[in-house]
């Protein structure tokens, strides 16, 4: 490389492709290192994921919400940090965090909103072609809200996308069931996480629903669904769960580590077990019919079995869409696809939120120099991400491109003592499931998709915190940032 074009190169600003918890984050680490970002988010607002779902609670009180370099960024402008112990809901997190931080002249400057990453690739390169290819600045192609496509030149890429838009199908096996796109084009499926009580009430009153997923998000809106029923009695409800028993949704009750997560797995029980749910075990969607109604088709032990619904809520959670990434060079862990010196730290056969190693730029790198995935999105379908462990990922990163390797090396998370990783309401997300319970749905815990996501055949509620769960920015109904997984 000669030194004019290594020069040129990082004259160039680096990009963050969303703007949530972890996005934000990375460009606040960008400034403190003398560094340019260019933040493109998708949505008509800041942290549009998280907004999504801004009616649930976190359970991870604002001391774990709030990155450090974010908040020096905002000392001294007004900013009045909110209670250290006080659970957030996902409109809390926006309007008295997020917001502000977007508001900083430094960031909001760089800040492109509705602007959709289509594709990341090298300045007239594809992913064959080598030669020069580290001198060479990334190319973003872009589109705005009127539908024009712009390439932008950057020297670096952190995809902070999250996985709030990429949920998992409501098949078995990981794929959709017969007619199931169907479904959705109908109006019959809902999106996750919908505000039963709030300004979606019209659709759910005196209508028979039908939720599918037993991680935080089915318990946050079974729960609403009963608050809604005891308002409007022709409302019914139904739960139909993968595996033979909910017990892992209810947890430990009074027992849990986290008193508000704890009370979810209590509630939820009391519902079940006075007749208000009307709950469905092993049941596996085949397919769907529909007509004036929605018949869900599932396989059980006793034969296959039909269910007639008027609406259905997917929680069975999101994995990452890759396809803007198809000529980036990337080397993903073939189980949980996640950056493959990662993936063995963070399988959920193996590992929890609490025993995953803090890890940064060395272990988040791929084959293309500069470019980075972090957030739910690094996880893959992995349930153990935490949003605090997004925020460390990115200041390793900053300083990985500003070039202070000692920084970037030197990777430390201080997580809370308590309730770390149970984030599957009182059961630890470390624990392994049954093969058979395999958890597919992974709810964030980190507010970029705050819901969970499925693995071999379901998903199991993430310990993170836009929209993904655990202690440090769990949802506590979700799993965008919004990342986690939750079991279907």
């Amino acid at each position: 490389m000669s030194k004019n074009t290594d020069t040129a190169l990082s004259q160039l600003p680096v990009a963050v492709i969303g703007s949530g918890p972890v996005g934000l984050a990375a460009a606040a680490h960008l400034l403190e290192r003398g560094l340019d970002p260019v933040i493109f988010e998708a949505g008509s607002s800041p942290a549009a994921a998280v907004s999504a779902w801004g009616h649930v609670r976190l359970f991870s009180p604002w001391q774990y919400d709030v990155d450090a370099a974010a908040r020096r960024l905002l000392a001294g402008t007004g900013w009045q940090e909110p209670d250290a112990q006080s659970l957030p809901t996902g409109n809390e997190l926006v309007e008295e965090y997020l917001r502000p931080l977007a508001a900083q002249p430094a960031i909001s400057s760089a800040l492109r909103l509705n602007s959709e990453v289509l594709a990341v690739t090298r300045e007239g390169l594809d992913k064959t072609r080598t030669g020069g290819r580290e001198s060479t600045p990334f190319l973003l192609r872009v589109r705005d809200a009127s539908g024009n496509v712009a390439d932008h030149r950057v020297r670096a890429v952190i995809d902070a996308s999250g996985t709030w838009n990429a949920p998992n199908p409501l098949g078995q096996a990981g794929l959709p069931a017969a007619g199931e796109a169907e479904a959705y084009a109908a109006g019959f499926i809902t999106a996750p996480l919908p505000d039963v009580l709030g300004r979606e009430r019209d659709l759910f009153a005196g209508r028979h629903v039908l939720v599918v997923g037993a991680g935080h998000s089915a318990a946050n809106t079974l729960l609403a669904l009963g608050e809604l029923a005891e308002l409007e009695s022709a409302t019914r409800i139904s739960w139909a769960i993968r595996s033979s028993s909910p017990a892992g949704v209810y947890g430990g009750g009074d027992l849990d580590g986290l008193p508000a997560r704890g009370a979810l797995g209590t509630r939820l029980r009391a519902l079940v077990e006075a007749g208000r749910i009307e709950l469905h075990t092993s049941f596996r969607i085949t397919g769907f019919k529909t007509s004036d109604s929605l018949t869900v088709v599932g396989s059980t032990p006793a034969g296959e079995r039909q269910l007639n619904v008027d609406l259905l809520v997917p929680a069975t959670g999101f994995r990452p869409n890759l396809d803007m990434l198809r000529e980036v060079r990337l080397d993903l862990d073939s189980v949980v696809e996640a950056p493959r010196q990662l993936g063995p730290l963070i399988d959920p056969e193996f590992h929890s939120c609490g025993t995953v190693e803090p890890h940064g730029a060395r272990l988040l790198a791929h084959p293309e120099k500069d470019f980075y995935i972090v957030g739910m999105k690094s996880y893959g379908r992995a349930p153990t991400f935490l949003m605090a462990t997004g925020y460390e990922q990115v200041r390793s990163i900053a300083a990985a491109l500003a070039g202070d390797r000692e920084a970037a090396d030197k990777v430390e998370l201080v997580l809370p003592e308590t309730g770390v990783c149970s984030t599957d309401l009182g059961g630890s997300c470390c624990d392994a499931p049954a093969a058979e319970d395999a958890a597919l749905e992974q709810a964030s815990c980190c507010g970029t998709a705050p819901e969970p996501e499925p693995g071999p055949e379901e998903a199991q509620s993430s310990c993170c915190g836009t929209p993904e769960p655990a202690f440090l920015g769990i949802p506590t109904g979700l799993a965008h940032g919004r990342s986690a997984r939750e079991e279907n």
